[in-house]
């Protein structure tokens, strides 16, 4: 745990007067306005989730409790004994479309799947909230990433993830029409394992800075930030205006012991930084100062899969509206607090009704 001390931070350092002033890119004379308020870029993942007893567990040699990367064979081979199975599209940065969705906004998102039931699955589940799925190209009959999971009746679950073709996702896949119609670009650190990944994301980058757009970026993990460490930091400075993470990822990303000191240095590399920090809401982050926005409270957490991903939401779609930073923050909080109440990445209820 990062330990915080908060009147070191720099609490009060933003003015009032400065929490409604957002990062800006140059617009290019002649620019038209968007068509969406932001366009996603991440593992497109579905979702395979079946009950089964210890018994099945045993047999297939699962670990109980855990998620375990497995390769084309094994993901096929439990996706065939799993028998009746719910199937959902997934992942992180489709997962903060949906919630832009939710929240009365226009979201579209870019990933890669096989022309198979599950790909079919996953672009209907998108299209069905209202986000418009531009899917990468096929890449020789590698199948669409799935994430299987057994729920035991103690209500344990354990998740064996085949990342498939979404892995594969490269500069060729990149709809730059899409890009350059969305207000902001969000990437996802998941998925930038592979250099053509890395090499797609640049790209994406370039497309919608040329176009007068944001970029943004959210960490994803600490384990992604210890492997990419370097390729991380170098894209932070470079191309991101907008930054999410929560506070292990940052103290990981700067290689600090403090989240005081990764503070201070994302001040000097991105112009806008959001930056969760559990039950103690999250810290906006700006060259200026920092500004602490307290989390929604929660009657009962009961799965924080996707917290951090339908807080981005609620901050971007306040964010295209150019609501103030605190008030982006809130609808950021509210949205995560919807989707910890309950099991499942998605919120159950339209966002919009709440805030």
């Amino acid at each position: 745990m990062v330990s915080v001390t908060w009147d070191r931070i720099g609490l009060s350092d933003v003015p009032e007067q400065q929490t409604s002033q957002h990062p800006t890119s140059s617009r290019p004379d002649g620019a038209t306005a968007p068509l969406y308020d932001v366009v996603g870029v991440g593992n497109a993942l579905v979702d395979v989730i079946s009950h089964a007893d210890d018994h099945f567990i045993e047999r297939h040699e699962l670990v109980k409790g855990s998620m375990t990367l497995v390769d084309t064979e094994r993901a096929l081979q439990l996706y065939r004994a799993l028998g009746g199975a719910v199937e959902m599209s997934g992942g992180s940065a489709a997962n903060t479309m949906c919630g832009i969705a939710s929240l009365g906004g226009r979201a579209a998102y870019i990933g890669k799947v096989d022309a198979d039931d599950l790909g079919e699955v996953f672009g209907h589940d998108l299209r069905a909230v209202g986000v418009q799925f531009r899917p990468g190209r096929p890449d020789g009959g590698t199948p669409t990433g799935r994430c299987i999971i057994v729920v035991t009746p103690d209500a344990e679950r354990t998740m064996n993830t085949y990342l498939g073709v979404s892995s594969l996702l490269c500069v060729g896949d990149i709809d730059d029409e899409a890009i350059a119609a969305g207000a902001v670009l969000y990437m996802e650190g998941y998925l930038f394992d592979r250099d053509e990944a890395k090499a797609a994301f640049r790209h994406a980058a370039a497309v919608a800075h040329r176009h007068g757009r944001l970029v943004s970026l959210t960490l994803s993990d600490s384990f992604c930030v210890d492997r990419h460490r370097d390729d991380f930091r170098a894209l932070v400075a470079d191309e991101v205006d907008l930054l999410f993470g929560n506070e292990h990822e940052l103290v990981s990303l700067y290689e600090v012991d403090t989240l005081e000191a990764a503070i201070e240095r994302v001040q000097r590399d991105c112009q806008l930084a959001a930056v969760t920090v559990g039950a103690r809401g999250c810290l906006v982050v700006t060259p200026d100062g920092v500004l602490h926005a307290p989390a929604q409270p929660v009657e009962r957490v009961l799965d924080t899969t996707g917290a951090g991903d339908l807080f981005a939401a609620g901050f971007l779609y306040g964010y295209t509206r150019s609501l103030s930073l605190a008030e982006c923050a809130r609808i950021g909080s509210v949205a995560a607090a919807e989707v910890i109440s309950h099991v499942g990445p998605r919120p159950l209820v339209e966002l919009r009704t709440l805030i």
